[in-house]
């Protein structure tokens, strides 16, 4: 039977039985002149009584009473002598009594299994939407695809439109096919069941406390289990206690990543701390010094003072910078003024300025080539070189060569840093690049925020360049940067 016709049966089931039994008995009437006209076969009662049990079968007993109601009037008008008369010679009364009394039986036996069996049809359909809803609610975490799944399953469990709402996320199957004045309907308490206009609404709960609400269409199916409001409440049960599963991992998660917000936190004010206080504390005891005893000061011990004013001071003018940048590009609003610059005079400033740093007389530049011009931004290129600068006078031993060189590449210009310090495991080459990451050992004794790789490659990438880093052979760390070329 085609799918629609069914549907149309399954909304329309006393039409449908009054359809078979009239169709029924028409063809047993046509079938029953054909075989007394024409072959004289006068036992045709057994055609009626076929029809009967046909329609038993296929509308249920009550069609069956109907059918058998209209054979015997049929079969007393039709084919009776006198024909076309409800009057019944004394002999044919046994026949008569005993084709409705057949016919009755009959039909009632096979419409009562087709009902039986009708209804079997629909628990094993229901019991099987339970077991596969259960099964996919315990595979997901997402509670939008929760709901989701679990507007489906009642949906196809009601036969009917259906809506599952908790919070401000909303769930329907079919789309569009419930009232939006339903998504703001007060839950029901548990077990109470309301109607809202063409629709019957339960509350979700669990653990007594209110989740959402589900609704669907009123009308029932037909070939529904007596227990199916049972089962329905078995489905929102499950999908309730899913519901509450998946609101509980988002809260643990939740409450995991402020626990590991704050730990951070309290790291990095711990690290920034440390940061600012100790250049601040030398910039304050020369500055303390000099005003106090300058004139007695030899002139060497106050240019020393002075020199170590001028180097705390940027080395905070830095760490600062570092926040700055690091606060911009996260908020996406690093500001850029890209334009062609030289590599050689860009390096040749770094190089010079960080070699009057201690241990920085074993900074060594190499460039290969003769004109190298980048395309970005010269001001955030040095303070990302600068970064990578320190982090190598940090990590490299006293007097161990830092060689920078700059060469052209297929894909734009290189710029490499290789130190000879105690390099990083292979493993943490690229987390090295995450914001406060420190690999540990050697890195928290020389303290640090671990935020100037991550700014270094924030801003080489915001100006369409990378920044990758290799262990050196021998020992040591090479940071690579690549840049594109002005001609780029």
């Amino acid at each position: 039977m085609p799918q629609a016709m069914t549907d149309w049966a399954g909304r329309h089931p006393r039409l449908w039985g009054v359809l078979w039994a009239v169709g029924a008995v028409l063809s047993a009437n046509l079938i029953a002149l054909i075989l007394a006209e024409a072959l004289g076969y006068v036992r045709v009662s057994m055609i009626f009584l076929a029809g009967v049990l046909v329609v038993a079968v296929a509308a249920g007993a009550w069609a069956a009473y109907l059918a058998s109601a209209l054979g015997f009037v049929s079969y007393n008008f039709y084919l009776v002598e006198p024909r076309f008369t409800f009057g019944i010679e004394s002999e044919d009364i046994v026949i008569l009594v005993v084709f409705f009394t057949v016919a009755m039986m009959t039909g009632s036996l096979a419409g009562r299994l087709r009902d039986a069996g009708v209804q079997v049809e629909a628990q094993a359909r229901t019991t099987t939407l339970l077991f596969e809803t259960s099964r996919d609610l315990a595979a997901l975490e997402d509670e939008g695809a929760i709901l989701q799944r679990l507007a489906v399953a009642l949906s196809e469990a009601a036969g009917a439109p259906a809506m599952v709402s908790s919070g401000d996320l909303l769930a329907r199957h079919p789309e569009g096919g419930l009232s939006d004045a339903l998504e703001d309907l007060p839950p029901p308490a548990p077990g109470e069941e309301r109607l809202h206009g063409p629709w019957r609404v339960r509350g979700l709960w669990a653990e007594g406390r209110p989740l959402g609400v589900a609704a669907w269409a009123s009308g029932p199916r037909q070939d529904s289990p007596p227990d199916q409001p049972r089962r329905l409440d078995v489905l929102l049960d499950m999908g309730a206690s899913a519901v509450a599963r998946a609101q509980l991992s988002r809260g643990w998660a939740e409450m995991q990543a402020r626990a590991r917000t704050e730990s951070l936190r309290n790291a990095l004010l711990s690290s920034i701390s440390h940061d600012l206080r100790t250049p601040l504390a030398s910039i304050l005891a020369s500055a303390t010094s000099l005003k106090a005893f300058g004139g007695a000061f030899d002139p060497e011990v106050r240019d020393d003072l002075l020199d170590t004013i001028e180097e705390e001071a940027e080395r905070l003018n830095r760490f600062v910078g570092n926040l700055l940048n690091m606060t911009r590009l996260e908020a996406g609003a690093l500001t850029l003024a890209p334009a062609a610059f030289e590599l050689r005079e860009s390096l040749g400033r770094l190089v010079e300025a960080y070699g009057r740093r201690p241990g920085g007389g074993a900074l060594s530049l190499q460039i290969e080539g003769d004109m190298l011009v980048a395309q970005g931004d010269v001001i955030l290129f040095e303070q990302a070189m600068g970064n990578i600068l320190e982090n190598a006078l940090k990590f490299s031993p006293d007097g161990a060569p830092i060689r920078v060189s700059a060469r052209p590449v297929a894909r734009g210009l290189m710029v490499e840093v290789a130190d000879q310090g105690p390099g990083v495991p292979e493993a943490d080459l690229e987390r090295i690049f995450e914001k406060f990451y420190r690999s540990g050992g050697e890195e928290d004794r020389q303290g640090g925020a671990g935020l100037g790789l991550s700014i270094v490659r924030g801003l080489l990438e915001a100006m369409g360049g990378t920044a990758v880093a290799r262990n050196r052979k021998g020992g040591g760390l090479v940071l690579s940067v690549c840049l594109p070329g002005a001609a780029a």
